[in-house]
């Protein structure tokens, strides 16, 4: 397994570089940017996730990150400096028309954006995303998919880390021409167990699970 993974590395810095160049990241390290949108929910919470993530790439890959929580607001431009946004949350989302169409540049113009329901977020982000996309709709992707196998394998879908609805877990996507720009999990909820292992009780084999989870959604967004 160590194997495969470093068989990405060269490409994933190749092609990082590539991506926060294009969206004038200052730093050479990848950043997670956690979304902050409006309409009431708790887009703030769990703020340790994306450090632990960060933190579990740097030290499984090559991968040069920087392990911090940073959040932008949908409505600042401060979105373009980041090629991976983050978007969770348990209630209501609301997109302006002004922020719908920010997010669209954003994706349109090489941007990922990961979303993963905490539970509750399911009827407000297919609600918004059709802002976004009116003519798109979210696709559940084969697992066969690359995202599911780049590095750590899921060959059975994404993990199932909380039991929500005890519905299967599901990962669909929103592609742009043929590239995934955006990546949405329901019904699986792996940013729980990216978070301090004292916030949600996960055991530790599920907190690894979703943590190799989340390495692949990273590598394949560099990588692709």
């Amino acid at each position: 397994m160590q194997n495969k993974i470093f068989y990405f590395i060269s490409t994933v810095i190749l092609c990082a570089g590539l991506v926060l160049e294009s969206h004038a990241q200052s730093s050479a390290e990848f950043r997670i940017a956690r979304l902050k949108y409006g309409g009431g929910g708790d887009w703030y919470n769990d703020p340790s996730a994306e450090i632990n993530l960060l933190n579990y790439v740097k030290n499984n890959t090559n991968i040069p990150v920087k392990p911090e929580y940073v959040f932008v607001d949908i409505a600042s431009d401060e979105i373009f400096s980041f090629p991976f946004l983050f978007m969770t949350g348990h209630g209501n989302i609301v997109f302006t028309k002004e922020e719908a169409a920010r997010l669209k540049i954003f994706l349109e113009s090489g941007g990922f954006l990961y979303i993963d329901d905490d539970y509750g977020l399911d009827p407000a982000i297919r609600r918004e995303i059709k802002k976004v996309f009116p003519g798109k709709d979210f696709i559940e992707l084969p697992f066969t998919h690359g995202i599911y196998n780049i590095v750590y394998d899921f060959s059975s879908g994404p993990p199932k880390t909380h039991k929500h609805d005890e519905k299967p877990p599901q990962g669909f996507g929103i592609f742009v021409e043929d590239k995934l720009a955006v990546f949405y999990t329901y019904e699986s909820n792996p940013s729980d167990g990216w978070a301090d292992a004292e916030v949600h009780n996960n055991p530790p084999e599920k907190r690894d699970e979703a943590l190799k989870f989340g390495t692949n959604i990273i590598v394949w967004t560099l990588s692709n």
